[in-house]
């Protein structure tokens, strides 16, 4: 890493500094530039910066915009290239990198420096004025949805001219995309900041309980071109199954495309095997980065890569947003591999995650009689129904958001719904990355045209087949035997917590038999928990299914916990086993 002044950071991969200087993007790229990995040269704007850029009132100061100008030095440096020169042209991406990954939730910026001449002098270099006229074009889009608010057709047209893109974006947005290089990344880099405080981007953080006071860091990093020509494309590759964690490489290629065109959701895509098929060497190049990759973080990964001209880049890495299913079978197999040990296996997976795979799925026969109203790509485990609507965000009740293709936007309307359908998207689209972080059950690419159709109708969506289904169809228990890795991660569980679960035992202090143990809001109270269990032989109730709740009965040194009508034994064996962890490791720091 080399400081180019104390406020913007070249990554060279000598040094990885701290995710939270830096944010995840940049300590993924800064570690794969220690391995030896292929990574297109990049320069950071600390997240520190973000909060001087907000508490200035949302400007960046003359010293930084001083530094990033020296950034984009190193970056022709380490090129060859010159930013806005026709003859060498440097085009970059600005994209956001926060310490806690939020994946879709703030801006990216891609082709950046982009002007009529570049674009005459791609179009020398590389003999193909259509390349050239299509990136320019993808530029503007970007920029003036992105950066100046301008509500456009989600992708632009096969032959749209860059002077109709502008002026649209203009007669939408007021203002102008900027044709002089400089002032279109200081404009990214104002909005990448910006994202931090969006909509979105807040929705995101209630959810998680991700705290408000951190920020982003700004990403500037050298293009690389996967609509370049025919041995060129972009994709997604996770080193494991993201849908049910099964031990194999599992991804999406699109053959002349460029990122944003896959995570999108606005293009489908083909599977990974296309690309051993295309590109066998690239494929094994890959395949070869990405266990690397796995060993050095201790988890599955979600890499983002571009080949140009049959050579591979690698762009960021990191921990593979699952689903639950997936997150208790990855979480057993890695500590069985070695990985991660039994402990960490154990914190892996959040009780919510257990409790979304021992809900209900669907009867046997169900399906056999049911109406199929789309199918499509499965692309988060589950089911659950609700009536379909466009816009689930503020409103009530079971609802299934039903939608051409989600993008940031949709966030809090994906929160509040049931379950997620698209028409368009791949498993690796915003809809299926987001519906597997948030444990919705989902179905992606299911037709242009088809959730219209759904709206207003009561619909069930199994997430686990790809198939939407006409009215609410009746499910089925399930089983820990049923999930794999479940009953070895309960059989851990149990060696780790002092405290059992079971259905009955004699001398049960019944917490939920008198008052005091809840606060007005229904939050478990800790204190009066810990007074009201002190010297019990075994304890009963709703607060123990919460964190509070488990730890005063360790703390209480209660020995056994009977789980109420509708208290899953495993959730609460789970959290008691979390809790004795998170108290062994308190002890020790």
């Amino acid at each position: 890493m080399t400081n180019v002044t104390a406020r913007v950071l070249v990554l060279d991969g000598a040094t990885v500094p701290d995710r939270e200087e830096i944010g995840n993007k940049g300590v993924s790229i800064a570690r794969m530039l220690a391995l030896g990995l292929p990574v297109p040269p990049a320069f950071v704007l600390p997240i520190e910066e973000c909060r001087r850029f907000h508490a200035a009132g949302d400007r960046l100061d003359d010293e930084l915009w001083d530094a990033v100008l020296e950034g984009v030095g190193a970056l022709e440096e380490a090129t060859g290239r010159r930013f806005g020169d026709p003859e060498r042209p440097l085009l970059v991406s600005v994209r956001s990198g926060a310490a806690v990954s939020m994946p879709g939730m703030m801006d990216t910026i891609l082709n950046l420096g982009m002007t009529d001449e570049v674009e005459a002098g791609l179009a020398r270099l590389t003999g193909d004025p259509e390349f050239a006229r299509s990136t320019h074009v993808r530029f503007v889009h970007e920029f003036g949805h992105t950066v100046l608010g301008a509500d456009l057709l989600e992708e632009p047209g096969d032959h749209e001219s860059v002077d109709a893109a502008r002026a649209a974006i203009a007669e939408d947005s007021g203002e102008e995309v900027p044709r002089e290089p400089h002032a279109q990344l200081r404009a990214a880099i104002h909005a990448v900041f910006g994202s931090w405080s969006s909509r979105r981007a807040k929705a995101y953080r209630r959810h998680w309980g991700i705290s408000e006071d951190g920020g982003t860091a700004v990403i500037v990093q050298a293009m690389v071109f996967g609509n370049l020509d025919g041995e060129s494309g972009t994709g997604v590759l996770f080193t494991r199954d993201p849908l049910t964690g099964a031990p194999r490489p599992y991804g999406e290629w699109l053959p002349r495309g460029q990122g944003e065109d896959v995570v999108s959701g606005t293009h489908d895509c083909l599977p990974l095997s296309a690309l051993a098929d295309q590109l066998p060497g690239v494929h094994d190049r890959l395949l070869d980065a990405a266990a690397l990759l796995e060993r050095e973080h201790g988890d599955v990964q979600d890499i983002e890569f571009t080949v140009e001209q049959g050579r591979l880049y690698l762009l960021q890495t990191r921990a593979a947003k699952r689903s639950p299913a997936a997150a208790v079978r990855t979480a057993v197999d890695l500590a069985e591999e070695g990985a991660i040990d039994r402990e960490q296996a154990l914190c892996r997976v959040s009780v919510e995650q257990l409790l979304t795979v021992l809900a209900p799925r669907l009867a046997g026969d169900a399906a056999a009689t049911a109406e199929v109203v789309a199918r499509g790509v499965p692309a988060c485990p589950g089911v659950a129904a609700g009536v379909a609507v466009d816009d689930a965000d503020g409103r009530d009740g079971d609802l299934v958001l039903v939608r051409p293709t989600t993008s940031p936007e949709d966030v809090a309307g994906m929160i509040a719904a049931r379950a997620v359908v698209t028409e368009r998207g791949g498993s690796t689209s915003h809809a299926a990355v987001v519906s597997r972080a948030l444990g919705r059950p989902s179905v992606v690419g299911v037709g242009e045209g088809v959730t219209e159709g759904l709206l207003g109708r009561e619909v069930t969506v199994d997430g686990s087949d790809g198939v939407v289904y006409a009215g609410r169809l009746p499910t089925e228990e399930v089983r820990p035997q049923d999930v794999p890795g479940l009953e070895r991660l309960l059989e851990w569980a149990r060696e780790v917590s002092p405290a059992g679960v079971v259905d009955d035992a004699p001398d049960v202090v019944d917490l939920d038999a008198g008052d005091g143990v809840v606060d007005a809001e229904g939050a478990a109270d800790p204190a009066a928990l810990a007074e009201r269990l002190r010297g019990a032989r075994a304890a009963r109730g709703a607060a123990l299914a919460s964190a509070a709740g488990a730890r005063a009965v360790l703390d209480a040194g209660v020995p056994v916990v009977v789980r109420r009508a509708g208290q899953p034994a495993a959730a609460l064996l789970l959290r008691l086993a979390q809790q004795q962890i998170a108290r062994r490791r308190e002890r020790g720091a």
